[in-house]
């Protein structure tokens, strides 16, 4: 299978300005935009930099352009002006982009520039008369988010905004001239703008160079992920941490479950294939879910931090005994789940169970604990508890930690001080 072939059955190419066997036919320079409005790139970023990742695999020489000067613009979108970014906040940002991509790359190299370098040198009157006058205010209009804008009542856009289309074509040509780059990818939502590039190369300069565009990934809601929709799952392990990180993936419908699987993992399309018929025949194993939760969270948070999530998640949730936890494994579960501390007199009396649960958050009150347990809705260490008057002794937290759980998701960590 060609890359190109690999690339449609994955579901990794909706809109191309060529044959898309014609475009990676030949050793390319390609680039990505990045607007850095944020310190962190998300999941949504995050499928089309493994899209890069593949074309680096395959030997195509990376750039990634962060959008120094564009994200303090910020492309149009659908309702509502973007926040202008300041230098400084931009800056920050791009440090920790370009950090988060060496990561996720790992031993590819890649070229990170950053549009201010030519965006704020430019002059107005020649940008008008070398770049303007080759878009259509007509054409401009048509474009979707613009034209939503235009139709939709109290809403308008700037001419800030409206310039974006012209900035981004600006930014392939002079990629262009100075790195030879010829392919540029994005996701489809950007479709319009990177085909700005395309056209306005052929225009400048009477020379064919290419451009390809990715499906949106989105959730089971149908809309796409970003911190704009409010769904956004952050790479940063301080906005979203490794254990967080590994429950989206693992606690995601089956409805998607294969798209994300061809999109964001690298198991060749065969075992993707044999994994998602075992899933279908079982599909309450989550067999699918957990592979796909394993592979992403170890390409973002690398092997080790994966298992001691992976451990933890078993632990609160599967078959795993707290208490054999290792000390790196119990931190993150500990880190996650609401606790209970007691201290040794109290257990040496009896702690009782109704308590704690009120305590953690699991009962509003000692009656409704107490219905959960005659309910059999509460376990002890994986066993079942039926006596609502339960008390707890020192025994039932070997190694000082004991799980008590409510239902399948419900789960309270009891810690001996």
């Amino acid at each position: 299978m060609t890359l190109a072939e690999e690339l449609k059955a994955r579901g990794l190419v909706e809109h191309a300005s060529a044959d898309i066997e014609k475009i990676l036919n030949a050793p390319r320079a390609v680039y990505l935009g990045i607007d850095p409005t944020a310190d962190s790139i998300q999941i949504g970023n995050l499928a089309v930099v493994l899209l890069m990742k593949r074309l680096g695999d395959a030997g195509h020489k990376l750039i990634f352009l962060i959008g120094g000067g564009t994200g303090m613009i910020g492309d149009p979108r659908e309702k509502g002006e973007r926040a202008l970014l300041d230098a400084a906040i931009v800056t920050k940002n791009k440090r920790a982009i370009q950090k988060q991509l060496k990561g996720l790359l790992g031993g590819i190299s890649f070229k990170l520039v950053d549009n201010a370098d030519w965006l704020m040198d430019v002059k107005l009157v020649p940008f008008l008369c070398e770049i303007g006058k080759h878009f259509t205010v007509n054409d401009l209009v048509k474009r979707d988010l613009i034209k939503k804008r235009l139709d939709t009542p109290d809403e308008s856009i700037s001419y800030t905004e409206f310039t974006y289309a012209l900035l981004q074509g600006l930014d392939y040509l002079t990629l262009h001239k100075k790195y030879s780059v010829d392919l540029q990818v994005g996701g489809s939502d950007q479709w319009t703008n990177i085909l700005s590039g395309v056209d306005l190369i052929r225009k400048k300069t009477s020379e064919e160079v290419f451009a390809f565009a990715m499906p949106l990934v989105t959730d089971s809601l149908g809309k796409k992920f970003g911190k704009s929709e409010g769904n956004a799952v952050w790479l940063d392990a301080k906005k979203t941490s490794p254990f967080r990180f590994y429950q989206f993936w693992i606690n995601l419908p089956d409805t998607d479950i294969e798209k994300y699987l061809r999109v964001y993992t690298f198991l060749p399309l065969a075992e993707i294939d044999a994994l998602m018929e075992l899933h279908r025949r079982n599909p309450g194993e989550r067999q699918a879910q957990e592979t796909l939760a394993r592979l992403v969270t170890e390409i973002v948070h690398g092997p080790a931090a994966t298992a001691q999530v992976v451990a933890a998640t078993d632990a609160l949730f599967g078959s795993t005994p707290f208490h054999e936890l290792s000390r790196e494994a119990r931190a993150v579960a500990l880190a996650e789940a609401p606790s209970v501390t007691t201290s040794r007199s109290n257990l040496e009396v009896g702690y009782s169970l109704a308590e704690a649960l009120v305590a953690g958050g699991l009962a509003s009150s000692k009656g409704d604990a107490k219905r959960l347990i005659e309910g059999k809705g509460i376990t002890l260490g994986g066993l079942p508890i039926l006596d609502p008057d339960q008390k707890l002794y020192l025994g039932d937290l070997p190694g000082g930690h004991a799980l008590v759980r409510k239902g399948r998701q419900g789960v309270l960590v009891l810690v001996l001080k």
